[in-house]
Order: C-alpha cells, then structure tokens, then sequence
C-alpha cells in the first residue's frame, strides 16, 4: 500500500459518509431524512469494516504476515486498551448524564435561594468525579498492560 492509498481511502470514506448534509445544504433532502442517511451510512460502513475483519479473503497474505497476525490474535494487550476504552467511554457518559440532570436542578436550587449554592456544588462536582474514575482505573489497566 503505498501513501498514496493511505490519503486517498479516508477521504473516500469521509465523503461518502457526508453527502447527505450536501444534500440538505442544497435543500434536496429534509434533515430528518439526511439523518437518516447518515445512519444508514455510519452503520452500512461499519459493517463492512466487521465483514473484512471476520472474514479475511485468503490467498492475499504471506506467511510472515499470518505469523505475526495469528501472535497479534494470542495477545491480550487489545483487549487490555478495549477495557481501557470503554472505561473512559462508559464513565464520560455516565458523567454527562449525571452532570445534565444535577446542573439543572442546582440551577433551579440556586435561584430559589442562593444560599443552597455550596451544596448544590457539591452535587455537580459528584456527577463528575465517575468521569474521573473511568479514567483512573483506564490507566490502572493501561500499566498492567
């Protein structure tokens, strides 16, 4: 593969999975329906991403190439970095939730007495400490690995 193919296939995918919003920006599509497409086209994409990942097409490798993919397959240092993924992941969502819900309320605590404003803090800064420890234990996982 040389750098030319290297550029060139994210720009191809990149642009085939933006040609709804082109066709809203010409007022051809309603959004719902770009958003629809783009769905259509995120999932179609990584689809076929799965597809070429469980089901190599043979004969195209040479035999140092599956050595070191079959010792790549034996490692555990992926599904180390997937753990530490999801981590972040799971606990940035978590996060967000939890700091979208509690804000709100402090907000409205706040503006009804503004003496409640300390602990209403409190609250928020809880809702966010779950992103802090999604990425505390993604670098635990990261050191052992």
């Amino acid at each position: 593969m040389n750098i030319l193919e290297l550029a060139l296939m994210p720009l191809l995918v990149l642009c085939i999975i933006s040609l709804p919003f082109i066709a809203v920006l010409s007022k051809k599509k309603s959004p719902k329906k770009a958003k629809n497409a783009i769905i259509l086209n995120l999932c179609s994409f990584f689809a076929v991403m799965a597809l070429s990942i469980i089901c190599p097409i043979g004969g195209f490798v040479n035999a140092q190439a599956a050595e070191t993919a079959t010792s790549v397959v034996n490692s555990s240092a992926g599904l180390g970095y997937i753990a530490a993924a999801l981590s972040v992941g799971l606990g940035s969502i978590g996060c967000g939730i939890a700091v979208a819900s509690g804000a709100s309320a402090a907000i409205g605590a706040v503006a009804e007495e503004p003496k409640s404003f300390a602990k209403s803090l409190i609250f928020v800064a809880l809702g966010e400490g779950v992103a802090l420890y999604g990425f505390i234990i993604a670098f635990m996982i990261i050191g052992k690995v």
